[in-house]
């Protein structure tokens, strides 16, 4: 089934010029292809719906409203089927830190009314596992048992148009089973000018529970994947955005093969090109990334890269910020080399660099805590014992001995003020601490208004924390 976008927007203009008065004479060809234009959404939702499942969470956390106590917590987002041998895609918040992951397939279709579900006939809930969480796109490949499901096609995101009308699939708050419609609102939305992330912005009305689910075109191909809402009210106000089907279709890929994602990196900090920088540096072009810092033991400086050249291209793909900076290093395979265009005062230079693989995010240890073991919450962490294979996925530690911070309680501090995952605790108030054990040993007596002193080592670096408990 193919539906074209010209068809629909022309439908779209006919039906309102034969509805824009009421005394108008009724014009039959508007109307035939307002009916046009509805039975199209409907053959899309008929199709796509059969492949969007509903997820539900379960788990422990410190709630806002309880203080200290732990407290159970429940969830339910979308997801989509990528695969018929039971792959399903969605968004790494809804799985990370989670104990239980359930999956709700599609109800079957009415033989007799096509297009509507059989209510009745809803099928049990299905045990999920993850494949892999991927927290820098914000995806999750996840698997379930079940053979010869109905999956989605993936489009090429790289070929929206602002404008183009789309449909948002998924489980707002909750209801299962729900198509809303809109437009593309911009094709490569940043939230920041250096983020390396830019997404599909959709008026499609979205809410909570959409997350996971899919952003398809008039083709019913999924174009992108629901993730979040810019809102000052909680719920949606026309600002929906979606992660592009290129993106998770990278992202799944190597989730599938690997169960982690390789992302090639040289060593350096860039920052997009901006006015000022080009008129207070006398920069010769207005586009580009202007390198802030290089590591001394990268492939960038070993190659000459040096601060303050601006990269032009990277393997003759043009560059004109982070994102497809980024962008081009992730194309290229892990020990494997990129030619850089850079501009140099007014030399115009070819250096080539190697590309390493980026050291892991370390939100991965997510996975492997639970908060009924693991949490000291007079710290607001989870933590976990430092072994071999911990040791070894920590390049930079310097003391083998501690307890890794894996991830933070909803009542933490910001990370700059106290912890952040990746940090491993050495001492408290001055005495050593081995274990989780041990660190729960040393803070169980503390409470509110207790000074603590905890030495942590971060990237490689000791420092001391400080503050009072509360």
């Amino acid at each position: 089934m193919r539906v074209e976008t010209t068809v629909v927007l022309t439908a779209l203009l006919a039906a309102s010029a034969a509805f824009a008065s009421s005394r108008a004479p009724r014009d039959q060809p508007a109307v035939d292809a307002f009916e046009t234009m509805s039975r199209s959404f409907e053959r899309i939702a008929a199709e796509v719906s059969p492949s969007v499942v509903q997820i539900f969470t379960s788990g422990y956390g410190l709630g806002p409203q309880h203080g200290e106590v732990l407290t159970k917590q429940e969830g339910t987002a979308s997801g989509i089927v990528v695969d018929a041998g039971g792959l399903i895609v969605t968004n790494a918040h809804v799985v990370s830190g989670v104990g239980r992951i359930t999956v709700q397939l599609a109800p079957p279709a009415d033989p007799a009314h096509p297009g509507r579900p059989l209510l009745r006939a809803a099928r049990p809930k299905l045990e999920a596992k993850v494949v892999g969480v991927d927290t820098v796109t914000d995806l999750a490949l996840l698997r379930v048992a079940a053979d010869d499901l109905p999956a989605l096609r993936l489009a090429d995101s790289d070929k929206l148009r602002q404008g183009q009308l789309v449909l948002a699939f998924g489980s707002p708050l909750g209801l299962g089973n729900t198509v809303t419609m809109g437009v593309v609102s911009a094709v490569t939305r940043q939230l920041g000018p250096d983020e390396t992330l830019a997404y599909i912005q959709t008026d499609a009305p979205i809410n909570p529970g959409n997350s996971g689910g899919p952003l398809v075109d008039s083709n019913g191909e999924v174009v992108g994947l629901n993730t979040m809402i810019l809102t000052q009210s909680g719920g949606s106000e026309g600002v929906g955005l979606a992660i592009p089907s290129n993106t998770v279709r990278s992202v799944v890929e190597q989730l599938r093969r690997h169960g982690h994602v390789h992302r090639g990196v040289i060593g350096v900090q860039v920052q997009t090109v901006t006015p000022t920088m080009v008129t207070a540096l006398g920069l010769p072009h207005r586009y580009g990334v202007i390198v802030a810092d290089v590591d001394p033991n990268g492939p960038a400086a070993k190659a000459g890269l040096q601060i303050g050249d601006v990269v032009l291209s990277a393997n003759l793909r043009p560059v004109e910020n982070v994102r497809q900076f980024s962008s081009s290093l992730y194309r290229i395979a892990v020990d494997a080399t990129v030619d850089l265009e850079v501009q140099r005062g007014e030399e115009l230079l070819t250096i080539r660099a190697s590309v390493i693989e980026r050291p892991d995010d370390p939100s991965r240890f997510l996975e492997m805590v639970r908060p009924e073991t693991n949490l000291v919450p007079q710290l607001d962490l989870l933590g976990i014992d430092l072994d071999p294979s911990l040791v070894e996925a920590l390049r930079t530690l310097r003391n083998s001995t501690g307890v890794l911070v894996a991830a933070m309680s909803t009542q933490a501090a910001p990370p700059g003020d106290r912890f952040q995952p990746g940090d491993v605790i050495h001492a408290v108030n001055g005495v050593s601490v081995d274990s989780l054990s041990e660190l729960k040993r040393a803070v169980k007596d503390m409470k509110d208004g207790d000074p603590i002193v905890v030495q942590i080592e971060r990237d490689g670096v000791f420092r001391y924390v400080a503050f009072e408990i509360d």
